[in-house]
């Protein structure tokens, strides 16, 4: 006897031993079940999910000799006749090859007649949407109003090429794709009736290549069966399929996590050896970093507890910030395999581009990462991104290793001016130059050096203190200068400057806890974010918390319910913004943030209160400006206010 595939040989004939269509199945089963049948049924779907199978469990349930029901008996002629293909009031018409309007007044022809064995004619057309519009037009009228004992099926994979007129005759059923789940399951019941050894893994490799088609997912069982000689094992079921094993994908995350260049390189090289395709993993890299994201903000979405299990590690330890930028980088290093010099080279540059960008971290005042310099991405590669100008502060003699020549120094900032108490310490000694600089001032100069173009900053490329400050006194009103201090600028003579120029000095310890203890003895939470000069989520986290009470080392902020995804989404914010406050104050301060409603004002609230006052500002200057107001009473022209940037 020749071999019968299993995609045929195990073929469901009853609804009950259906996979993965329920809601088709409760309809139809209902509707024969209370005899409410409909002339015209339509079902959509893509390949090997059952359009098919239902049709012919549907002439059953129509023609079985106990009745029209929804569980055909599977033995009675009829039944027998139409599971071997042999029935003569059942008829399947594949609309690819009978597309024609001949075609279909041929089987028009044969509708009027009553049946020859059964209760019903069920006429079955497979892929209707490739019959010719004059076919379609030739059967409206029937479709429409056919006679009592003709029943029409039709099945297509491309319901959008179907004219209305015909939508609009039948009950449209839209199949879903198999679940992995399901195919697994299913595939798992075949051999063990087929008594074969399988491996669950493999199972799942053959489900994910289905890509939700069981008739696929049968056929690739077939092909794994024979290549295993009767095993169905995990390694011989990728080799065969030509994908890339899981064990190739947690090396790249481990050599990620590691900072391990060569052995991401190692992962490649290996996957070239057994020419696996470089544009399916970077498929299966994009899926697993989407399982990690998933795993880290809906942990329950992983029901598999086998795969959350060995995915919870990899959640733990990288960022959710690099998970969002991997996944970008995977994605688009697909999309550029095919204009990269050869597949091993696109997907290698992808896996050091992985490599090498990470998200930036700010770190504190004093070089260490907050916590430690052990969280997230940081901690497991060793190096955190910094701004090139702290680097410079950080490690003075690298630097000027680095940049021998001295770059042109920032122009300085003359407004806002120091108050006459920063003037007095400013030439006493008492504080660093950019302490007398109030922190928009010092926000302004620190965007304006970082618009520069400087890799590098050596120890001489910044003039002395008193250079600094010298053109703020000088532009400082006679009003705002104290009667009591007179400050000797005659050392900003060009003639009594050194030849060397001194390098800036670091802001000491003490000097910022004085600064922080002043705001917090204030209680003005305004201006610790500057203070701190914090950036990325901790910054936004504290833009948006005001001050709620200090006591015994205690701080307590608020934060606006509006913006509770902040550390609902990122438990260790509030963490790090208090290990960053207690590493510059001078007490061993505790930070509590709470959700409530803002009560005052916060700083992102009067930073936007104060652009806005600038726009509004910058409004009415254009708008009494006589030229503007020439232009729009001459030539009715339009401000469109939106365009307006204030100075």
């Amino acid at each position: 006897m020749s071999y019968q595939v299993l995609a045929r040989k195990w073929r469901p004939r009853s609804f009950a031993t259906l996979v993965g269509q329920e809601h088709v199945v409760r309809a139809l089963s209902h509707a024969l079940a209370t005899g409410r049948l409909h002339h015209a049924w339509l079902f959509t779907g893509t390949r090997g999910v059952g359009k098919t199978t239902i049709s012919r469990i549907l002439a059953k349930a129509l023609n079985c000799e106990s009745g029209v029901t929804a569980e055909p008996c599977g033995q009675c002629s009829a039944c027998m006749a139409i599971d071997a293909d042999r029935f003569p009031d059942y008829v399947e018409m594949d609309a690819a090859s009978n597309r024609g309007v001949d075609d279909m007044a041929a089987l028009l022809d044969q509708a009027v007649y009553a049946p020859v064995q059964g209760r019903y004619k069920v006429y079955m057309i497979d892929e209707v949407h490739m019959l010719t519009g004059h076919a379609f037009n030739a059967m409206l009228k029937t479709l429409e109003e056919p006679p009592e004992h003709v029943k029409f099926i039709l099945a297509t994979t491309d319901p959008q090429k179907i004219p209305v007129t015909v939508l609009s005759r039948c009950l449209q059923f839209n199949l879903k794709q198999m679940p992995p789940g399901h195919i697994v399951d299913h595939l798992g019941r075949i051999l063990e009736a087929e008594q074969l050894s399988f491996e669950p893994q493999a199972l799942r490799h053959i489900a994910k290549a289905a890509s939700g088609s069981m008739r696929d997912a049968l056929s690739l069982l077939d092909q794994a069966i024979a290549h295993g000689a009767g095993r169905v094992e995990a390694e011989q079921v990728a080799t065969m399929l030509g994908t890339v094993g899981d064990d190739h994908l947690y090396a790249v995350l481990d050599a990620l996590a590691a900072g391990d260049g060569h052995s991401l390189l190692a992962v490649a090289d290996g996957m070239e050896a057994r020419s696996l395709s470089f544009d399916a993993a970077l498929q299966s890299l994009a899926s697993l970093l989407h399982r990690l994201a998933l795993l880290q903000y809906a942990p329950n979405a992983i029901q598999d507890e086998a795969e959350r299990a060995r995915l919870m590690p990899y959640a733990e330890s990288f960022d959710a910030e690099f998970l969002q930028l991997a996944y970008q980088i995977a994605i688009h290093g697909r999309d550029e395999l095919s204009l990269a010099p050869d597949e091993y080279a696109g997907f290698t540059m992808t896996l050091l581009r992985l490599h090498a960008f990470r998200p930036e971290q700010a770190a504190p005042l004093n070089g260490n990462l907050p916590g430690g310099g052990e969280r997230g991405l940081a901690g497991q590669s060793g190096r955190v991104a910094v701004a090139p100008a702290r680097e410079a502060a950080v490690s003075p003699a690298a630097a000027k290793a680095a940049a021998p020549v001295a770059a042109p120094p920032a122009p300085p900032i003359a407004s806002p001016v120091p108050s006459p108490a920063n003037v007095a310490k400013l030439v006493a000694g008492d504080i660093p130059p950019w302490e007398a600089l109030p922190p928009e001032a010092e926000q302004s100069s620190s965007a304006q050096f970082d618009a520069q173009e400087h890799d590098e900053i050596g120890p001489g490329a910044n003039p002395t203190p008193i250079e600094q400050h010298a053109t703020a006194v000088r532009s400082t009103p006679d009003s705002m200068k104290p009667e009591s201090i007179e400050p000797d600028l005659t050392a900003t003579k060009p003639d009594s400057v050194s030849p060397t120029p001194t390098p800036t000095p670091t802001p000491t310890h003490a000097a910022a806890c004085d600064s922080l203890e002043a705001a917090l003895a204030a209680g003005d939470w305004h201006a610790v974010p500057a203070l701190l000069r914090l950036g990325g989520l901790v910054r936004e986290l504290a833009q948006h918390c005001e001050w709620v009470s200090l006591e015994d080392n205690l701080l307590t902020i608020r934060l606006s319910r509006a913006h509770h995804h902040l550390i609902d989404l990122n438990p260790g914010l509030a963490t790090r913004l208090g290990e960053m406050l207690a590493a510059q104050a001078a007490r061993p301060l505790r930070l509590k943030v709470e959700l409530g409603d803002i009560a005052g004002e916060t700083p992102a609230q009067r930073d936007a209160a104060e652009k806005r006052a600038r726009h509004d500002e910058a409004l009415a200057s254009l708008e009494s400006d006589p030229f503007v107001r020439e232009l729009i009473e001459r030539f009715d022209a339009t401000l469109i206010e939106a365009s307006i940037k204030p100075l």
